[in-house]
């Protein structure tokens, strides 16, 4: 069994000021005023956009994502509706033939040793049961059903800006789950680096345990992110 900390993959390459006037371009044309574009005048106008609500113009631009999270936590993202997955299948892969199951590192048991210990038995008696379960002529489909939540799984998530956005109001929360949160902080972090005006107005409430000081999560440069 291999425990990991979660992480994320950004997939794009993203030039955060191309971003601003490739939507610059396409809002003027609800007012007809191209005229009106200058060198500096993209992130005003986008700026703008937001604060009125005229949001659909952000829609035009998405980023994509690849996220490595337990199960639990991909079941929430997978309820953003307004996005595209491709996500790691429990039903083709064969765990036994990779050697072992992998599994995501609850963060809240890092100083409850009783706790990390029930944990990580348990664990180990889900992989033990479904590589029994293969052996003994179980498919893969089948097998999974002994799979514990906490089992690393990998998504690939696309969306617009807009979408972006309002996952990251929600899943930033301090109502949040916190796993969920130890993904989407650090995520909101990278894009506000990255891309200006756009998400700047979404503020991170430290009223968690998770305060987005996490250092168990972030974005994985060696994983091979942009």
């Amino acid at each position: 069994m291999k425990i990991i900390k979660p992480f994320f993959v950004i997939e794009d390459e993203i030039d955060g000021e191309k971003i601003l006037k490739n939507l610059e371009r396409y809002g003027r044309t609800a007012y007809k005023s191209e005229d009106k574009i200058t060198a500096d005048s993209a992130a005003k106008f986008v700026g703008n956009i937001i604060k009125s609500g005229h949001e659909s113009v952000i829609e035009h631009e998405k980023i994509t994502v690849r996220i490595i999270c337990d199960r639990g936590v991909s079941h929430e993202i997978v309820r953003h509706r307004l996005a595209s997955y491709t996500q790691e299948s429990t039903r083709y892969c064969d765990y036994l033939k990779l050697g072992s199951i992998t599994v995501i590192e609850p963060f809240f048991f890092k100083n409850e040793k009783k706790k990390r210990k029930v944990w990580e038995k348990t664990i180990r008696a889900c992989e033990k049961g479904y590589n029994n379960l293969r052996k003994l002529g179980a498919t893969p489909q089948e097998a999974r059903s002994v799979l514990p939540n906490s089992l690393k799984t990998e998504i690939v998530m696309t969306g617009n800006l807009r979408e972006w956005r309002h996952f990251f109001k929600l899943r930033c929360s301090k109502k949040a789950h916190p796993q969920m949160r130890e993904i989407a902080i650090p995520l909101l972090k990278e894009f506000q680096k990255r891309i200006p005006v756009i998400f700047d107005d979404i503020q991170i409430s430290p009223d968690t345990p998770d305060d987005g000081k996490n250092e168990t999560c972030g974005y994985n440069k060696e994983e091979g992110g942009k």
